[in-house]
C-alpha cells in the first residue's frame, strides 16, 4: 500500500517485509521524499521504520480516531 502526500513530494508505503519474517518488527513504513532540499521534512530521501504488528494496529487506531474527530469537528 502506498499513498502520496504534500502534492506528491512525500510517498508513504506500508508493507509486511517477508525478508524479516523471523523478526517481530517486520512491518515497514517506508517514507520517500522528493523536492527541493529546503522544503524537505527528513534529512534522507528515504527513511524506513520497522514496527511490530501490535504497533501497526495501534497506529491505525490512532489515525482512525483522529480522522473521526476531524470529521465530527467540521460538521
Amino acid at each position: 500500500m502506498a499513498m502520496e502526500l504534500l502534492n506528491g513530494s512525500l510517498k508513504i508505503e506500508i508493507f509486511y517485509d517477508r525478508r524479516d519474517k523471523e523478526y517481530e518488527d517486520n512491518i515497514c513504513l517506508c517514507i520517500k521524499e522528493s523536492g527541493p532540499e529546503e522544503e524537505k521534512v527528513f534529512y534522507a530521501s528515504e527513511t524506513n521504520l520497522y514496527i511490530k504488528p501490535e504497533d501497526a494496529r495501534r497506529l491505525a487506531e490512532m489515525l482512525f480516531e483522529a480522522a473521526d474527530r476531524s470529521s465530527h469537528a467540521t460538521r
